[in-house]
């Protein structure tokens, strides 16, 4: 082998390593507790060099505040103080000796230890693209749960208790950061509402590096490409009001005038005034990019608790039992609780069904190997991240530890199904604002190959289990229906995603809803068709 050859193997795994360094931290709050930790122990590093810092000053000040007062009677009779020959000699010595070693103290770096740390623990830090992910997923919070600006930037969410330790809010340059973070993604909508909200605390007094005319600057241009003419001259006047010379003002000063002249005439010639002005104040309500998830309005109601379709009729069909699975001899004599959460699909959930022991094992065989969970690319079957599936995922085989088998082993005593077929369990954490869009997990019609490499078929049916309580949202709901589960820990649920006939049925579509305060664990088990031949038979009718 050539050194040439070595030199590329060796660029390549360090190229590896490198980017392996970064997992995207923002998608799992499990993950995200060892950076505290990691900020924690240089908080530590920190102390300690202002200590070594503190003393080494200390040391410098006893050295002036001595020779302070020994110059001070030396100089009121320089030639008698000379005059003893200690006083003599000790001069000699301290401007020989002494004040070097003055000067190699002050010189002496302290900093070493902390930064040697610092260096090392670096190469686990977060990087742009988690501040990026973090902030839109505050933006992505923002939207779905409709917060006011405000609430975010002091940290009154719903769920919060007011007298939390850990309440935080947001600086002036916190909001400035998100606006320029949605600014660069071209999202003028959010661009707005967060310089407004930094120009809101400038207003009020808040001390900041971040001055009024840059806050302006983005958000005169960010009204002005929501069509805002009006508004948007107002900001700029307000900015040249403070600085007459900056040139980019001046300039959109001239064009805003022009063009809001231009849109009065236009008016005035027009018939149909009324609705081109609403046309443009309805422009503000489509400024978000378009939308690729049709069901958006209806997904987002459920997760904040609107919409639900659960009419009394409905209820009056819903009930809770004890359920032994036509007595199973593993429950015959200790029956699970279930309760009916929706008809149509049928989805139950099983409460107290995993203990907290079995929890925190499979949180604790997961958490190291928690990756960015990835979604199938539907035209090239490729595995790939994607923005609406925010959280890290982990695969536990049953041989792994006892803990698995049992749970496995629970699954199908409970619902009948052999899951010798079935997907490992996986395991989900989510992260800041973490979500999965509506999607469903059998695959469909144009997508005959999604489970081929398994060869055992569709998924016929999906258990959750909620291995966390959340404070507020990460509900699991299912847009086409009305239906919102909500999480409850050492519960689980399951419904049928293919009908008895092998059909999908598509009213099970659903979502995981982003996590607004908490932090949500899940693991799930995806049961496969194979082996179900005669645990639940084949019906001719399509949807029945």
């Amino acid at each position: 082998m050539d050194v040439r050859h070595v030199c590329c193997v060796l660029v390549t795994s360090c190229l590896l390593l490198s980017s392996s360094a970064h997992n995207d931290f923002f998608t799992s709050i499990g993950q995200m507790t060892d950076l505290l930790f990691t900020e924690k122990d240089l908080v530590a590093s920190l102390k300690d060099y202002i200590k070594a810092e503190e003393s080494k000053l200390e040391q410098v000040k006893q050295w002036a505040e001595k020779l302070d007062a020994l110059t001070a009677i030396a100089t009121q009779d320089p030639e008698g103080f000379l005059g003893h020959p200690v006083n003599a000699f000790k001069l000699m010595k301290r401007l020989n000796t002494e004040w070097g070693d003055v000067e190699d103290l002050v010189l002496k770096d302290m900093s070493d230890g902390f930064i040697s740390n610092l260096t090392i623990q670096r190469q686990h830090f977060p990087n742009d693209e988690d501040q990026t992910g973090a902030a839109k997923a505050l933006l992505r919070l923002q939207d779905t749960y409709q917060l006011d600006t405000n609430a975010i930037s002091t940290g009154d969410l719903p769920g919060t208790d007011s007298g939390l330790p850990y309440k935080s809010t947001l600086t002036v340059e916190d909001c400035f950061e998100l606006g320029k973070i949605a600014y660069s993604e071209t999202d003028y909508y959010h661009t707005e509402l967060w310089m407004a909200q930094a120009l809101k605390q400038l207003d009020e007094g808040e001390d900041s590096s971040v001055d009024v005319v840059t806050v302006l600057d983005y958000l005169s241009y960010s009204v002005y490409q929501q069509g805002e003419l009006e508004r948007a001259l107002e900001y700029t006047k307000r900015l040249l009001a403070l600085d007459p010379e900056h040139q980019r003002a001046n300039g959109n000063l001239r064009y805003f005038e022009y063009q809001l002249s231009k849109q009065r005439k236009a008016e005035k010639e027009q018939s149909g005034t009324e609705e081109d002005l609403k046309e443009r104040r309805d422009k503000r309500a489509v400024a978000r990019k378009k939308d690729y998830l049709p069901e958006r309005d209806r997904y987002e109601k459920l997760c904040r608790g609107e919409g639900v379709k659960l009419t009394p009729r409905r209820q009056s069909r819903l009930f809770c039992r004890y359920f032994d699975n036509s007595r199973h001899p593993r429950y015959l004599l200790g029956p699970v609780k279930q309760e009916d959460e929706w008809d149509r699909p049928r989805i139950v959930r099983y409460h107290d069904i995993i203990s907290e022991k079995e929890m925190e094992k499979i949180k604790e065989l997961a958490k190291p190997r928690l990756h960015r969970a990835t979604i199938s690319n539907p035209i090239t079957g490729v595995l790939e991240t994607a923005e609406y599936r925010v959280s890290k995922s982990a695969w536990l085989a049953a041989y792994e530890h006892p803990v698995v088998d049992r749970v496995n082993q629970r699954i199908e005593d409970i619902t009948g199904l052999d899951v010798t077929t079935a997907e490992e369990l996986q395991v989900a954490n989510y992260g800041v604002g973490g979500q999965y869009e509506p999607h469903f997990d059998f695959g469909r019609k144009d997508e005959p190959d999604a489970f081929k490499e398994l060869g055992t078929g569709n998924r016929i049916a999906t258990w959750l289990f909620y291995m966390s309580d959340v404070a507020a949202g990460g509900a699991t709901v299912f847009p086409e229906v009305g239906a919102a589960v909500r999480p409850m820990k050492g519960s689980a649920v399951f419904w049928y995603n293919l009908f008895p006939s092998g059909e999908g049925d598509y009213s099970t579509r659903h979502a995981a809803c982003p996590v607004l305060v908490g932090n949500k664990w899940v693991s799930n088990k995806w049961i496969h068709e194979r082996g179900q031949e005669f645990r639940r038979p084949c019906n001719l009718e399509e949807t029945d």
